[in-house]
């Protein structure tokens, strides 16, 4: 090739932001489409019936745990008998449940993310790869056995962080970055292996993670932020695999694109 030829394709080539929105903006679209609409639902189910059961199990130990530990917080103590005695309200009686439910419903939530990660993730792929992505080789190896077990340990990780940093959650800037940072984590960790898993060679993943680290991780931050909004969680499974699965899945085309003029 040209050094001419080299500096068109350059030019033509998106820049980060912009292949991190056209990400989104394709997931929408993608997201709109009844078979993605369907899959909404299997995540949805084993996150709210985790919820049931882990508040049916641990709601009572775990408050009993948190009240003892906050008889221990002596601040925290002096604020509320003040509050208290001045007739206003008791800072414990709605502190207490609002920390067990931050420690427990979290934990439903990332139950959701690993099955889909690990059941809803292959029928995006399998689904854009029809409309979207023709052609695109699958070169990946024990993808199944890879994802799965991918999505444990990074679900296992971030239950262990997101507890051992809760009592910072009592330190007003980490009650909003702690929920950002490791939903952050747990998306990409997760995604990022399970949308190119199936398609991508070993080697090819490794130079598209190191490639797109930024970003990946902007993509993470991005859902991260949007699950704080109310009711997202209800599509943010499938949402999140269906972007990551458009940006992977893109990135990878774009790659092999390049190997090719190169040749």
């Amino acid at each position: 090739m040209t050094r001419q030829d080299l500096a068109l394709r350059e030019s033509r080539t998106p820049n980060g932001l912009t292949l991190v929105g056209q990400a989104f903006r394709r997931a929408v679209v993608s997201q709109f489409h009844p078979r993605m609409i369907a899959a909404l639902f299997l995540p949805f189910i084993i996150a709210f019936l985790g919820a049931v059961l882990l508040l049916w199990l641990f709601w009572t130990p775990v408050t009993g745990w948190m009240d003892q530990e906050a008889s221990s917080w002596g601040l925290f103590n002096t604020v509320d008998g003040w509050l208290v005695a001045v007739g206003l309200f008791s800072l414990k009686l709605w502190l207490i449940p609002l920390l067990s439910a931050g420690l427990l419903l979290p934990m439903a939530g990332i139950l959701g993310l690993v099955i889909a990660a690990i059941f809803v993730m292959p029928i995006a792929l399998h689904h854009l790869e029809a409309r979207d992505y023709r052609g695109l080789s699958r070169q990946g190896v024990h993808a199944t056995a890879l994802g799965t077990w991918n999505a444990i340990w990074v679900g296992v990780l971030f239950c262990l962080g997101w507890l051992f940093t809760m009592p910072l959650w009592l330190v007003p800037p980490f009650a909003l970055v702690l929920p950002v940072f490791w939903w952050a984590f747990a998306l990409n960790r997760m995604l990022r292996v399970d949308a190119m898993v199936e398609h991508a060679s070993l080697a090819e993943r490794r130079l598209l993670w190191r490639r797109h680290r930024r970003q990946l991780w902007l993509l993470a931050a991005g859902l991260a932020v949007l699950n704080l909004i109310p009711l997202f969680w209800l599509v943010m499974p499938v949402y999140s695999a269906l972007v990551y699965a458009h940006f992977c899945l893109d990135a990878l085309s774009r790659l092999r694109a390049e190997t090719v003029l190169e040749v």
